[in-house]
């Protein structure tokens, strides 16, 4: 398998050049060469296997021979250590729980099995790598979780100062070692600048090598391909369930529900897909109007989908260049849906009244884009991704909900933990200096 970047002018990649890479050199974002369609029979057989199995069975096709399946199996099998299971909300609607992992969110899945083969790819003995990401809520985590102790890289975490829970934040200021927490005066996409200002500098990258983990990086997009599966094949009677299968996606920088139009290409059994995204929905919007117009984020409840200017749009296109009429075809895969933070909180409360389920504010509003997707289609067999443990957005369930979530281990062990904290900027020399100051 090679890589090639959305730009359309860089050289085709190996999977560890991607990897490690990052961007592409012409500032586009890697994609495999070639999206080969399972068989019936294949399709079929994912149904029996668990999401290990499944993710061994499909981690050998999007990543190809560079990556044995003897080597891929128990880097996956030590990654997934936990479980993700399907409940069923009310009939016809299902949630995915995504947010098992050491940082309670859907990152950790992708996070964990990039960190893993990034590690067996990378050559031994040479510089530190630094792992440059930014964060918009639970990335940051993920990532710095993932990374944390492995020999051969460091972590620099760009997180918008203000702007992420506490808990979120704590999740990752809190390790030290190999990881840098950065506070930046700005926004997400100030960070994201930021982040893509470092890769475009040439001189820096001599000094101190970059890897992305954010979405960007086809090592954190791919992995995501497999938990669609295994929800698919959780579904009861799931062969018959593709006629009307939608799976709704909360959205913001777009590399989860990229993922699932990927899973689609190669024969996932689903209708559509829901883009749900917050008041920041330009991708929404460009499906409305055919033109895309990316601006500056708001700020709301479920922050970590405050992106104005989603990277894996870029990838979206590019998946959709190859047909006649890309909009016309888009537009039928993917449907568009924004709620308001007042929608949002209605969802979360309704949610835990009428059905007993307590979900987090992106959860929600994924939750609401599938529940309008179903009834414009008279019904359904429905399935939403919950991306974020509850208890992640505590002042949130407080008061739209009016209850404590419970606090899970993970949190409970990082709330009176020394926090780390570098504050800068939103200014690229400030960040190279960052990078610059960290051990080589």
């Amino acid at each position: 398998m090679r890589f090639v970047s959305t730009g359309g002018q860089a050289p085709a990649a190996s999977l560890g050049q991607a990897l490690l890479e990052g961007p592409a050199p012409d500032g586009g974002l890697y994609v495999p060469e070639r999206l080969d369609r399972l068989t019936k029979d294949e399709l079929l057989a994912l149904r029996e296997l668990s999401l290990a199995g499944i993710s061994r069975i499909l981690g050998g096709r999007l990543f190809g021979p560079e990556l044995p399946e003897e080597e891929l199996a128990p880097l996956i099998a030590d990654a997934l250590d936990f479980p993700i299971p399907l409940v069923e909300i009310e009939p016809g609607v299902f949630c995915l729980e995504l947010f098992h992992g050491p940082t309670l969110a859907f990152k950790d899945i992708a996070a964990r099995i990039m960190a893993r083969i990034m590690a067996r790819l990378v050559e031994p003995g040479g510089p530190a790598t630094t792992v440059l990401v930014a964060t918009s809520g639970d990335t940051g985590s993920a990532v710095a979780h993932a990374f944390s102790g492995v020999a051969g890289f460091r972590v620099c975490v760009l997180y918008p100062r203000g702007l992420v829970t506490e808990a979120q934040r704590r999740l990752f200021t809190t390790l030290g070692g190999n990881v840098t927490a950065v506070a930046v005066a700005g926004a997400f996409d100030d960070c994201q600048r930021l982040a893509r200002a470092a890769f475009a500098d040439r001189e820096l990258r001599r000094r101190r090598p970059l890897a992305s983990a954010n979405s960007i990086n086809v090592g954190r997009l791919l992995p995501q391909v497999f938990y669609y599966f295994h929800a698919w094949a959780q579904l009861p009677a799931a062969a018959d369930a593709d006629e009307g299968l939608v799976f709704s996606t909360p959205s913001g920088n777009f590399g989860n529900l990229t993922a699932g139009l990927v899973a689609r290409r190669i024969g996932l059994p689903v209708s559509r897909f829901v883009a749900a995204t917050n008041v920041n929905d330009v991708v929404p919007a460009y499906l409305r109007s055919g033109r895309y117009v990316p601006r500056a984020s708001a700020a709301t409840i479920s922050n970590a989908m405050d992106v104005g200017d989603p990277s894996n749009f870029s990838r979206i296109r590019h998946l959709y260049s190859d047909r006649s009429d890309p909009l016309g075809a888009l537009r039928r895969d993917l449907a568009g849906r924004s709620f308001d933070d007042r929608t949002t909180r209605r969802a979360m409360r309704d949610a835990q009244e009428k059905h007993g389920y307590l979900m987090d504010p992106h959860t929600a509003v994924g939750y609401l884009g599938l529940k309008e997707e179903l009834e414009s289609r008279g019904g359904g067999t429905g399935v939403v991704l919950a991306t974020a443990h509850p208890a992640k957005f505590a002042d949130v369930i407080r008061d739209a909900v009016g209850i404590e979530p419970p606090l899970p281990t993970a949190l409970e062990r990082c709330a009176d933990l020394p926090e780390r904290i570098v504050e800068m900027p939103a200014e690229a020399p400030a960040l190279r200096q960052v990078l610059l100051s960290q051990p080589a």
